[in-house]
């Protein structure tokens, strides 16, 4: 088959906090299936009912052959996201023992403690980065405390974690492939010393990994690195955007920013909205097992497809008034931004307290905060900001 060189819409491009947004919003309107000759070429499913049937029907949607856009894994296998069920079964089995809703409202106190302790500085000096030096840092901490790493790797993994990110968005295949050989090294050095000092494996993932068995089987070696690896950096990006995406919006509307400074019992649903409203990926990937029709477009076997959460959650046909924060949605359950199927985030639950306590703890310690500087924006997989320069009365 010729390459499609159809190009509805560019996804290489520089983007503003907005940008992103108001194109979606055309191309649900004008053309929501649509192909970009950017980042390898793919077409971006745009409304909520496609990205939904996408997401939900894992035996047409597979993502055992790209699961992301651009496509970025050149170093191995990292299961569950690599593998299609029943493949990847055991070991999302596995890491769902220890990615209960118990198991993160028990790190609330770590939680809330670090994010004090990374405050102090920032409140001392009357402001900074809430990115990079605040919500960078938090999701490692909370990773560690959950995965009981060493404290001592954690600059290490906070470093590597950073880098890759920062290839990804600039599409350097080469320092992809470097640094994410550098996680596998972090991977296969916690995998040992779990080997060696062996945890419960209720309660800690990598000992669950090691203990699981399939058909009476360990699960393969290589395949239990590229699983630690997955869980290394994957919970690390998505909680930076989303408190980059949230301090920008509350920057701009003062009045929300002080109901909920004074309504915390406020926080969760307003953690729901601020979900849709930013949800932190666009670029998740499937390839379809067949040709597939949405609408009047075909998509051929060998076509990247993303399911563009991001445009799907702000869907006018399911969320009315899709571009506007709304407390207390009546549909807000409905939200794709931890995905759908068997491919749905298992973190969902760590994810949801780590914004819940992180965004008590900025406006608890906060008179008020604003944007005083230029806002950097992530780019292809995830869709948000990544620097935000805040000023704290």
């Amino acid at each position: 088959m010729t390459e499609n060189t159809r190009h509805d819409f560019d996804a290489g491009g520089p983007e503003t906090f907005d940008s992103a947004h108001e194109e979606y919003a055309r191309l649900r309107a004008q053309c929501p299936v649509a192909h970009s000759t950017d980042l390898g070429g793919f077409w971006g499913l745009m409304r909520y009912d496609d990205v939904k049937r996408a997401a939900s029907d894992a035996e047409t949607f597979i993502t055992s052959k790209q699961n992301v856009v651009p496509k970025i894994a050149f170093t191995g296998r990292r299961p569950p996201l690599h593998l299609d069920p029943p493949d990847h079964t055991p070991y999302r089995r596995a890491l769902n023992m220890v990615f209960t809703k118990e198991r993160a409202e028990a790190l609330v106190p770590f939680t809330r403690n670090s994010a004090r302790e990374l405050l102090a500085p920032m409140l001392a000096k009357g402001g900074g980065d809430i990115c990079a030096e605040f919500a960078s840092f938090l999701p490692v901490y909370v990773f560690g405390e959950w995965a009981r790493m060493p404290a001592q790797w954690l600059h290490t993994l906070h470093e590597a974690g950073r880098a890759f990110i920062l290839a990804v968005h600039n599409f350097d295949q080469e320092s992809m492939k470097a640094t994410s050989l550098r996680l596998y090294e972090i991977a296969r050095d916690f995998i040992a010393l779990r080997q060696r000092e062996p945890g419960d494996p209720n309660d800690d993932p990598v000992s669950a990994l090691l203990a699981a068995r399939h058909q009476g089987e360990p699960l393969p070696p290589e395949l239990v690195v590229g699983c630690v690896r997955q869980v290394l950096v994957v919970g690390i990006v998505a909680p930076t955007v989303m408190m980059g995406s949230i301090s920008v919006h509350l920057s701009r509307d003062p009045e929300l920013q002080d109901r909920l400074r004074t309504h915390s019992e406020l926080l969760p649903d307003a953690i729901e909205e601020f979900l849709r409203l930013y949800t932190p990926y666009r670029g998740f990937a499937r390839t379809a097992t067949h040709d597939v029709t949405f609408g009047d477009v075909t998509i051929r076997t060998d076509e990247a497809i993303a399911l563009v959460y991001a445009s799907a959650n702000r869907d006018e046909s399911v969320f009315p008034q899709g571009d506007e924060f709304i407390m207390c949605r009546p549909n807000i359950g409905e939200h794709l931004a931890f995905g759908r199927g068997p491919h749905n985030c298992p973190g969902l639950h760590i994810g949801r307290m780590e914004l819940r306590v992180a965004l008590e703890e900025l406006l608890a310690s906060t008179k008020q905060f604003s944007v005083v500087g230029e806002i950097g924006m992530t780019r292809w997989p995830e869709i948000g900001a990544l620097t935000v320069p805040l000023q704290f009365d």
